[in-house]
Formats: C-alpha cells, sequence, structure tokens
C-alpha cells in the first residue's frame, strides 16, 4: 500500500498531537492537584522549576514541530486535516502564547510577599487554560486519526 506525503504528515501529526494530549493531560489531571497539595509556596517554587526545566526539555521539540507541522497541514490539508490543524493551533499555540506562557512568566517574576496570592490566580486560571489545550489537542488529534482512516 503507497501512501501520499499528505498521509504521511497526517499520521505524524497524529502522533505528535497525541503526545501532547498525554502531556496536557498529565498536567490536568494530577499535576496540578499534587501541586495545590503541597503548601503554597512549595508548590508555586515547583511550578517555577518545572517552567524551567520544560525549556530544555524534549518538550519544546514537540511543542513546535507540532504547531509547525499543524500550519502546515491547514495549507496543504483538507476537509478534516485542515480542522483539526486549525482547533490544534489555536487551542493549543494560541492558548499556550497568550495565555500559559504570560500566566508562567508573572508566576516566576512575583515578588515573595505576594507568591502565595499570586500562586492562587495561577491556579485557577492555568490550570483552566490547560484543560482547553488538552481537550483541544484531543480533538485534533481524533480529527486527524478520522481523517486516516477515510483514505
Amino acid at each position: 500500500m503507497e501512501y501520499s506525503l499528505l498521509q504521511w504528515l497526517t499520521g505524524v501529526a497524529l502522533l505528535s498531537t497525541g503526545l501532547m494530549t498525554g502531556v496536557y493531560f498529565t498536567f490536568s489531571v494530577f499535576v496540578m492537584a499534587s501541586l495545590r497539595a503541597l503548601p503554597h509556596d512549595h508548590g508555586a517554587k515547583a511550578m517555577i522549576s518545572i517552567n524551567k526545566v520544560i525549556l530544555t526539555s524534549a518538550f519544546m521539540p514537540l511543542f513546535f514541530g507540532s504547531s509547525l507541522q499543524s500550519l502546515a497541514l491547514l495549507f496543504i490539508g483538507d476537509g478534516l486535516v485542515q480542522l483539526a490543524a486549525a482547533i490544534y493551533l489555536l487551542g493549543m499555540f494560541v492558548i499556550t502564547a497568550v495565555f500559559n506562557v504570560p500566566l508562567n512568566n508573572r508566576l516566576r517574576d512575583a515578588p515573595e510577599q505576594q507568591l502565595n496570592e499570586t500562586w492562587q490566580q495561577y491556579l485557577r486560571h492555568w490550570t483552566r487554560w490547560n484543560h482547553i489545550r488538552t481537550l483541544s489537542s484531543l480533538i485534533a488529534a481524533t480529527l486527524f486519526l478520522l481523517s486516516l482512516s477515510g483514505d
């Protein structure tokens, strides 16, 4: 069986968006709850550490690679592939850039005397946006899968 370039790219997009779904799901389901259960300053400092380490981890190539791939598929795909790519870019990349990263920076830069208050706001808002990233990534992966099953 021969596969087209679009099918290969869509298959790789399925895998990368699926991996991203797992990362975001992990944070939504138990990482943030675990950090919330710690004393406020410990939870906040642990999250600050996570946000620092993630920048030099394998997460970053996956994050940008899956985003660039979805951008390409937005232009060369059709139907479900384009819909999946658009949902992923808006619900994952844009949400991250506009909401999650600024919240990360605000937490990192919070003065020690405001860390507890900043952490409480962070937990509520960051987690809500992360739920949207999780759902968007899952929907995109599902649509990529459905597009391949139709070929």
